[in-house]
């Protein structure tokens, strides 16, 4: 029993690994499609603060797992290109509130309807159903590795397998 488990996750861990490789490919080519410097992960704080708008960045970091400077440095380039609006938070003199500028939201649209054209055209033998499950699956897994990191980053033991 140990042995197919150990198998099974082996399967996962490659299935996964070949889809993050792909998923980071096509981040890159959506970021190229906002603006040729847009790095992968910038796009994904586009979409981010297109949907938490008036987000600050310290909640950004934290949701994403960047430190603080690694945000500063991607925010202070998406507010460069004219993608990402700042204003100082009046509850908090430090911080700063995040919004996309009409560029920005522009751009971010443009993009997100062509990743969704390409999945429509990947899914297209897909069910609703599946692409449903699919969905739902992908959720749970989100959680799942969440929670997982914060247990680490708590110092709890993780889990293994059995």
């Amino acid at each position: 029993m140990c042995a197919v488990v150990d198998e099974n996750f082996r399967e996962l861990e490659r299935e996964l690994g070949l889809f993050l490789r792909r998923a980071h490919a096509a981040s890159a080519a959506v970021a190229r499609g906002v603006h040729p410097d847009l790095e992968p992960a910038a796009y994904e704080l586009l979409a981010l603060i297109a949907a938490t708008p008036v987000v600050r960045a310290s909640d950004l970091a934290a949701h994403i797992g960047v430190g603080r400077g690694t945000m500063s440095r991607q925010l202070s380039r998406l507010a460069e290109l004219g993608f990402v609006a700042r204003r100082p938070d009046p509850e908090d003199f430090r911080g700063q509130l995040l919004s996309l500028t009409d560029v920005g939201r522009e751009r971010l649209e443009s993009a997100q309807a062509s990743r969704r054209g390409y999945l429509h055209t990947a899914l297209a033998d897909w069910s609703p159903e599946e692409i449903v499950d699919l969905s739902r699956q992908l959720a749970r897994l989100n959680g799942a590795l969440t929670q997982a990191r914060q247990q680490s980053a708590a110092g709890a033991p993780v889990p293994r397998a059995v």
